[in-house]
């Protein structure tokens, strides 16, 4: 479920009394999840309730929980058998972001084991959010990030959207959550770079699990060549966003777009920084990643080496190209 405006309006009806609205999230989590608006203050706050066994490692492991700027996250007791772990808006120029934030939240409880890795997961992935708050900052995205962010865009809208629609495209954007690949489709996976070269030499590849196509029937590298400059004819961030805003008719699945949005760092509020420059796409390249292919994957790592970056040459990777039939094929999952 992706958290919306929608959801909020009804709790923060007026009420007589002090005290709280709420509502159920995800009745099959392993612990009660609930959105809910504090009385008279009008707090916005994902809250989770458990009882006091599973809270216990939290209690005597965490003296103080993390908080951001406009955000904060609460322990109480609700009683000697209950516990309450809260995320708090405090600042509400920040709800643009506090949507987002609450849907990933809960989602990761959601899929946790157990009420206990339940809690666990919430506070380091709000943890994860500070950090992403904290990395922006008020200049925005740097360069590369850009950069990236403008090659996946590209991708989503020119190759995945046109054949599998708005919402299976936009569910497929993956790499904004932390996974091992930027788009994960039924029967492919796509790991997306970027390069502003005119004849890039090598793929930085920042880990041994971006090339790795375990659980996936198939894996593509794709490289996005862009031309970039300032006052250029080509398109800013900001326009390659409306673009594909344009194309979601759907409120559910232009606000799960715009929530993968946030979690790269492309704030709502910081949108003047990103008018410029202007990007044009010189080239479009994919690349099958099979057995052959090089690359350094987890399985390859002798016991206790780890985050592995390295460069792929891409002058050996002739033999590795896709084309274009067999990439509509792949995403569209028709490939045999």
């Amino acid at each position: 479920m992706t958290v919306t405006e929608a959801e909020w309006r009804d709790l923060e009806a007026p009420q007589d009394a002090p005290g709280r609205s709420r509502l159920r999230l995800h009745p099959d989590a392993p612990l009660d999840v609930f959105l809910s608006v504090s009385h008279p203050a009008q707090r916005r706050m994902l809250v989770l309730r458990t009882d006091a066994r599973s809270a216990d490692h939290i209690v005597r492991s965490v003296t103080r929980l993390p908080s951001a700027a406009g955000l904060e996250m609460n322990l109480s007791a609700v009683s000697r058998l209950e516990y309450e772990l809260q995320v708090v808006l405090t600042a509400d120029e920040l709800r643009e972001v506090f949507n987002p934030l609450v849907t990933d939240v809960a989602d990761t409880v959601r899929e946790a084991p157990g009420a206990s890795a339940a809690l666990t997961a919430a506070v380091e992935r709000f943890e994860r959010w500070q950090d992403l708050l904290r990395a922006v900052g008020r200049d925005g995205l740097g360069p590369e990030a850009r950069r990236g962010l403008v090659g996946e865009l590209l991708l989503l809208r020119d190759r995945i959207l046109p054949i599998v629609g708005p919402a299976e495209a936009v569910d497929s954007w993956s790499g904004p959550s932390g996974a091992n690949q930027d788009f994960q489709l039924p029967g492919v996976a796509v790991e997306t770079k970027t390069s502003t070269a005119r004849r890039p030499r090598n793929i930085r590849i920042a880990s041994e699990r971006q090339l790795d196509d375990t659980g996936t029937p198939a894996l593509l590298l794709s490289l996005a060549m862009l031309d970039e400059r300032r006052g250029g004819s080509g398109e800013s961030l900001n326009r390659l966003v409306d673009r594909i805003r344009e194309q979601l008719t759907s409120p559910a699945v232009r606000a799960a777009f715009d929530g993968r949005l946030v979690q790269v760092g492309y704030l709502p509020a910081q949108r003047d920084l990103y008018e410029e420059p202007r990007y044009t796409l010189r080239d479009l390249r994919f690349w099958h990643v099979r057995e052959d292919f090089p690359r350094i994957v987890e399985a390859d790592l002798p016991e206790g080496v780890g985050d592995c970056t390295y460069n792929v040459s891409t002058s050996g990777l002739d033999q590795h190209r896709a084309t274009a039939d067999e990439v509509i094929a792949l995403i569209g999952g028709t490939h045999a």
